[in-house]
């Protein structure tokens, strides 16, 4: 039968959900792509078999979520983001069973996975695409959006700029157009459909009884624009109930599944996506994100501070998920003109460095030119944010980037294990790899790799392995709510997380010179128990409450920690 979304299932109530459905509120989400992380039969591809021997490694760092790009079958002119089969696993990755043993290991490791789900588009190798452009009469033909004459705004609207002109293509088979946000090789599917929904309930079903714990939804917000008008289904007039539709079978089939959203959104868009607690249950936070760079490249922390005060107030089920970089471009659009210059100038001088006239295209490490105090601060920033942070392969040892490959694959390149031949990622021939590895000196495997980390207690690594483990002992960054508190200094970022009894501080400078910040815990202190430093880049304090000023070095971080008053009378 065909599942509306009135009897997609019930919508989960916060009252209904225990904690151990709210998982992703403690979760610390790593993101790779299986072909890039770790070769295990010498091809020069990343497959599962390698993935599987590395799952020890994430667990030791303290991941408990892993979330893979797209690994389906596909002709891979996009990452594997046009997909030609959602149900099978690239040959060239591996077979599903060794993407079952992968969730074993991973599962007793504690680790959850999630996948994407990418049902904006497929491959136009897709079957569906190969019927529908085959015949007017097919009955795909309306799985996807046609036009008879190429719409007047066909050259507005494209997600690739400068790579793409239109987005509409003739398809010479049935002398019509079809619609396409993306790359010409990718129609998008007609989401009005009530059978497209369908196939998405199934392809969701599918890896739900697999054993995913969730998705990561790719391009979001296309997902619920109008482009299905220009069909027959009374579906395509209301694509605001997609998510419910989407949330409400999750929930039904998996109460414990998570939905996590790439939108990047207005904050008065955003009950769009999560509604009352009902729709989507993670949201990257771009608008975070974009505010965070333009304080590292200004040495300002105020945009940051005013941006978390603008911040949408989501639903008790519901969560930030916050983020340094990904695999896509640094993307800026949210940014003013002027503010976006700065942040180029900063960190991407050169054009090459730039992208789609609104990103960057180079990792944390690269922009921070190496340094390792703005490394940490950048870090250090990311976990003493409320919300559920997601770190980006290769990012855990400061790998650099590869700007000779084209557009977004510059931030793609094969995980550095060691410092021998192709960095531990495979053995194969230099000309075989699926990508070049980093060539930069100072960023190349003989600089850069995991195993010399490892060794060093004193390497980024390290420090890495224990801030999480850190953050995880202050769930108010998990559960509590975020503010940011005045401060006197431009360059510092003073933030205050509160939940149930207990008051995080943290405090972080921007600037290349020692500050001074006057830290106030904000309510009354449990007698005897003041506030107690828990991470920082200097010697340990406890102060007794109240105002109190405390130094805090160049792009130097302080965590503190405090529990309230019982009584409060």
């Amino acid at each position: 039968m065909t599942i509306t979304d009135e009897d997609a299932g019930p919508t989960p109530t916060l009252g209904l959900i225990g904690p151990g459905d709210l998982w992703y509120k403690d979760a610390v989400i790593y993101s790779l792509n299986v072909e890039t992380y770790q070769d295990s039969n010498g091809d020069g591809i990343g497959d599962f078999p390698g993935l599987t021997s590395r799952v020890d490694y994430l667990h030791a760092l303290g991941i408990t979520c892993i979330w893979l790009a797209p690994f389906y079958v596909s002709p891979n002119r996009d990452n594997r983001y046009d997909v030609a089969d959602y149900y099978a696993v690239d040959p060239r990755l591996g077979s599903l069973g060794d993407f079952v043993d992968f969730l074993r290991v991973a599962r007793e490791r504690g680790i959850r996975v999630m996948i994407d789900l990418v049902v904006n588009h497929t491959s136009n190798q897709h079957p569906w695409f190969l019927s529908a452009r085959s015949s007017r009469d097919s009955s795909y033909r309306d799985y996807y959006i046609w036009a008879n004459e190429l719409p007047e705004n066909s050259d507005q609207g494209m997600v690739f700029p400068g790579s793409e002109s239109s987005t509409w293509s003739k398809s010479e088979e049935t002398d019509s157009y079809y619609f396409h946000r993306f790359y010409w090789h990718q129609p998008d599917l007609n989401l009005g459909n009530p059978r497209v929904r369908e196939e998405i309930r199934k392809i969701m079903g599918f890896w739900l009884e697999v054993g995913v714990s969730g998705f990561r939804i790719d391009a979001a917000p296309f997902l619920i624009e109008r482009k299905g008008v220009l069909s027959n289904h009374a579906e395509a007039r209301r694509p605001h109930t997609f998510f419910r539709y989407m949330r409400g079978f999750l929930s039904w089939r998996r109460g414990d599944a998570a939905l996590l959203a790439e939108a990047n959104v207005r904050m008065d868009e955003v009950s769009e996506y999560v509604g009352a607690g009902d729709k989507l249950q993670l949201l990257f936070n771009f608008w975070w994100n974009q505010h965070f760079w333009l304080a590292m490249a200004t040495r300002d922390a105020r945009p940051l501070a005013k941006a978390i005060g603008e911040l949408a107030l989501l639903p008790p089920p519901c969560q930030w998920a916050n983020f340094l970089r990904n695999h896509d471009e640094l993307d800026l659009s949210r940014l003013s003109a002027t503010d976006r210059s700065a942040v180029y100038e900063a960190f991407a001088p050169d054009a090459d460095m730039r992208i789609y006239d609104r990103g960057i295209r180079r990792r944390t490490a690269s922009m921070l030119g190496g340094d390792r105090a703005r490394r940490e601060l950048a870090h250090s920033v990311l976990l003493a944010t409320s919300g559920t942070p997601v770190l980006y392969y290769g990012d855990e040892i400061g790998m650099g980037d590869e700007l000779s490959l084209s557009e977004r694959e510059s931030v793609r390149t094969p995980m550095q294990w060691s410092s021998s031949t192709n960095g531990g990622f495979s053995r194969a021939r230099d000309a075989d790899l699926v990508r070049p590895m980093v060539r930069d000196g100072g960023f190349s495997p003989a600089h850069i790799n995991v195993e010399d980390q490892q060794r060093d207690p004193g390497s980024f690594l390290n420090w890495l392995h224990r801030a999480i483990g850190v953050r995880k002992k202050c769930r108010e960054l998990s559960w509590g709510r975020m503010e940011a508190l005045p401060s006197a200094a431009a360059s510092v970022l003073v933030v205050r997380c509160s939940s149930q009894n207990t008051v995080l501080v943290t405090v972080h400078n921007f600037s290349a010179e020692p500050q001074s910040v006057t830290i106030d815990a904000g309510f009354p202190l449990r007698s005897g128990d003041g506030p107690a430093e828990v991470f920082n880049d200097r010697q340990y304090e406890r102060w007794p409450g109240g105002a109190v000023a405390f130094p805090i070095a160049a792009y130097g971080y302080r965590w503190f920690r405090a529990t309230a008053a019982l009584d409060r009378a």
